[in-house]
């Protein structure tokens, strides 16, 4: 079942559209990840699900129903890029404030604080103001005070800025957990790196349009270009490599890139370097990284004929 269901959403400011009749859906328990340059609408689209803003058209249905902004976000966690912390606050004091803001008793609240002050290893850091903390210690408070209450939902806008390689490897493995015991999770990101190891689902936005969506697997499956690499146990002569089949894309130390021609298999390049008695130690497919085919994609859809086409 989908926790999130978005139908044809738009905002506009003026002339500019900021979001232009974007769909999609997100299952529960998933790790979603919205990608996009700087301007392509990501944080309005996120400030629209959280009922920060109301769309000038279409629907938001929270676990099967029309989102209610008094009711529903009791049950969003929000993690904005730009922090919200109070920098005179004492960290724990501050935590226990937030939690009561989103209906959460006290006496629960103060026995979720300490668990996660531990948890984080900044329990010595509780009566100490926020601006006394690192940056690090201060995004880690700022997750503390954002899954603190238990949300449905969970949206993390660039989580791990500011993170030394260990924080952001404990941020990733609490959103892995978090997503195991049920916690649909909206990640947004500009690090293609992470959102290949961490999300099961991406979309992809641009100038206020959805330019592709679906999951990580089939998306660079997708958009693979028939390349593969070939080990060798004996370096072949130019004779032996000659073939309609493929075509050799680089040479390197004992093994080679080459690209699949149009009507043949990959049972046809194996099927040559057996005819040619040619030992291959290792045959592997090369897949486009999400990296890739962001790059690809933005570029494509900001040329002078796609943004014809969008107006």
């Amino acid at each position: 079942m989908n926790l999130l269901d978005v139908q044809h959403l738009k905002k506009y400011y003026a002339t500019h559209k900021a979001v232009d009749d974007i769909s999609f859906s997100i299952s529960k328990g998933s790790i979603f990840g919205l990608l996009g340059p700087n301007g392509a609408g990501k944080t309005t689209l996120l400030r629209m699900i959280t009922g920060i803003f109301y769309p000038d058209s279409g629907n938001i249905l929270f676990d099967g129903r029309p989102f209610d902004t008094l009711t529903d976000m009791k049950n969003i966690g929000y993690m904005p890029e730009e922090r919200g912390l109070y920098k005179k606050k004492p960290v724990a004091e501050q935590i226990l404030y937030l939690a009561q803001l989103k209906g959460m008793d006290k006496k629960t609240a103060q026995a979720r604080v300490n668990y996660w002050l531990d948890k984080f290893e900044l329990q010595p850091w509780a009566k100490k103001r926020v601006e006394e903390l690192s940056k690090g210690m201060q995004q880690k408070v700022q997750f503390i005070a954002t899954v603190l209450h238990e949300p449905q939902l969970l949206i993390l806008d660039e989580p791990f800025s500011g993170l030394d390689p260990i924080n952001s490897n404990i941020i990733k493995e609490e959103m892995f957990s978090l997503a195991q015991k049920g916690t649909t999770i909206i990640f947004s990101t500009h690090r293609m790196e992470q959102v290949e190891e961490i999300c099961d689902h991406i979309m992809l936005v641009n100038k206020g349009h959805k330019i592709l969506d679906g999951s990580v697997k089939q998306i660079r499956q997708d958009f693979k270009q028939g390349l593969f690499r070939i080990g060798v146990g004996v370096m072949p002569n130019a004779a032996q490599m000659a073939t309609w089949h493929f075509t050799i894309v680089d040479t390197l130390d004992h093994s080679f890139i080459v690209k699949l021609n149009e009507d043949s298999s990959t049972n046809d390049i194996l099927s040559h370097f057996i005819r040619q008695e040619i030992p291959v130690t290792f045959f592997e497919e090369i897949l486009p990284t999400i990296n890739e085919v962001f790059i690809s994609q933005v570029q494509k859809s900001s040329s002078p004929e796609a943004l014809l086409q969008q107006a």
